[in-house]
């Protein structure tokens, strides 16, 4: 991969105003500072939230959501309909667009791109070479051959219409397609790069791809035949790595970048009537969690999962890490989804009920672990590092030696969806507004290996699951996730810790920046004002 390794803006010749009457920035080159890497630019292959900040800049979807919700609207389809009770989606494909290679988008590019993450035979699948797509099986029951696959066929009826017909219905299958997961990629770019697609990414969208240094930046220029007549406004994005919150809040204050991610919560007061810098706060969408490898000893047994359970004080945690911009999680989805089980009663913080636990497990000496600690801020953890420390000391207290142990992202990713941890620290961030992406991707058996880290397979849980993804009735579906969350809970495979509120800062010269659920927002409106 080229390096680029100017650290400047660039200054463009700019005279525009805005409808403000704020004079454009002559430099239109925005630097986003963020705590990690990407771990891939083939946005299908993995599900980390640095790797997806990018691509969305890069790629685009059929449909597109609203830059502040999950309402879904036209992107790279214009229209669609659905016919046979849910079994027939027809997309009408926008014309006119290219890809960054130049190369048009049409029906065949979509056909294509489906049957490469259906078809583990597929010669894009790259399966030899290490690609997994978990979250398109979870999404769509499976793969091609396997018998829960909803996707039957692909029918392209002309250059701009494409048809999908399901075995059987999927409540959320059209908010599906509106996941970054399931972005257009270039044809000609697979035959191109082949499995060096994570590296050289090419799509429709505003920003193209230019260099990548790895552990320090990327940069992505304008799109300058994007189909967006006067979009995007930016000339260059650049994705830049800071590791530590502090370091970043400093870069933001000097003028070295313009937003940055990972603020601590602590900061926000401050920075609120802070000259030249604005806070950009952004929906309850998440859960920061601690997942246990249920299939390794001790906690292969339920009764030690819950006593840890009992001995996290997640509010002195809140107090200590968040500010008061989180609260509490006892479910692995966010309150206010559709099935969020609001009958549970948490594991409330009860030492002595989780030594009783371990007692009876045949712990009553305790034991000692390793509690794995991601190196990078995340929204739902914005203090990894101090988050462990924390949780160690609850251990503690309960006669657990919790060794902290941490090692760089993209590393902790591969080796958490291995299995090579004990129990681990991880989250995860809502991308299209539906339970299903939450609890299949987390905590479905088909999500090993995969999204599901904990290892957890309980096959009640699963058909739930299943049934409730086959449904289009809200009512019928929301019935299925609380029966689930309900066996869930029980079983404790994880710590539900937190349902964070994220926040991001930057210079006030940052103009139409609108932070989006997903925590992935795309820079198309984005502009720099004097």
């Amino acid at each position: 991969m080229e390096s680029n390794d100017s650290n400047d803006h660039e200054v463009n010749d700019h005279n525009d105003m805005d409808n403000e009457g704020n004079e454009l920035s002559a430099d239109q080159t925005l630097i986003f500072a963020r705590g990690g890497d990407s771990v891939s630019l083939d946005y299908a292959s993995v599900t980390d939230g640095e790797s997806s900040r990018v691509t969305t800049q890069i790629y685009e979807t059929l449909i597109e959501f609203d830059n502040d919700s999950f309402d879904i609207g036209p992107g790279l389809a214009e229209d669609w309909d659905m016919e046979e009770g849910g079994l027939e989606y027809t997309f009408y494909l926008r014309e006119g667009v290219t890809f960054h290679d130049g190369t048009a988008f049409n029906a065949d590019a979509v056909k294509l791109n489906f049957e490469r993450w259906a078809d583990p035979n597929h010669e894009y699948h790259f399966a030899e070479e290490g690609y997994t797509y978990s979250v398109y099986g979870t999404q769509f029951g499976g793969f091609s051959g396997d018998d829960d696959h909803v996707i039957e066929e692909i029918n392209v009826i002309n250059d701009y219409e494409i048809q999908f017909v399901l075995k059987e219905p999927l409540g959320s299958f059209m908010q599906n397609m509106g996941m970054g997961y399931f972005a257009i990629t270039s044809p000609a770019a697979f035959e191109e790069y082949g499995p060096l697609i994570n590296e050289n990414p090419v799509g429709t969208g505003p920003f193209k791809f230019v260099s990548w240094s790895r552990d320090d930046r990327i940069v992505l220029e304008k799109n300058e035949a994007y189909w967006q007549d006067g979009y995007p406004k930016l000339d260059q994005v650049i994705f830049q790595v800071i590791p530590d919150n502090a370091a970043r809040l400093t870069a933001l204050r000097s003028g070295e970048i313009d937003i940055m991610d990972g603020l601590n919560p602590d900061d926000v007061p401050v920075l609120e009537g802070e000259a030249g810098i604005q806070v950009f706060e952004g929906a309850t969408n998440n859960v920061g969690y601690l997942g246990f490898h249920v299939d390794k000893e001790p906690f292969n047994d339920p009764a030690v999962r819950q006593a840890l359970n009992y001995a996290i004080d997640k509010e002195t945690l809140i107090m200590t890490l968040y500010a008061g911009l989180a609260e509490p999680a006892k479910n692995a989805v966010p309150p206010g989804y559709l099935g969020y089980n609001d009958h549970i009663q948490p594991y409330a913080y009860d030492p002595e009920r989780a030594l009783e636990l371990l007692a009876e497990a045949g712990y009553e000496d305790g034991f000692e672990f390793d509690l794995w600690t991601m190196p990078v801020s995340r929204p739902y953890m914005p203090d990894p590092e101090k988050a462990a420390e924390v949780m160690q000391a609850n251990f503690s207290e309960i006669g657990l030696t919790a060794n902290i142990v941490t090692m760089e992202w993209a590393t902790y990713l591969e080796r958490t969806e291995q299995g090579e941890h004990d129990v681990f620290m991880l989250g995860w961030s809502g991308v299209n507004g539906d339970p299903d992406y939450f609890l299949s991707n987390l905590l479905h058996g088909d999500a090993i290996p995969g999204g599901n880290r904990s290892f957890y397979q309980n096959d009640d849980v699963d058909r739930l699951l299943n049934e409730a993804k086959r449904q289009v009735e809200e009512e019928t579906r929301a019935d299925l996730y609380e029966e689930a969350q309900s066996i869930i809970h029980e079983d404790a495979p994880m710590i539900p810790l937190v349902h964070s509120t994220p926040v991001l800062a930057g210079s006030d010269s940052v103009k139409d920046y609108v932070p989006h659920p997903s925590t992935n927002e795309v820079l198309t409106h984005v502009y720099l004002a004097d």
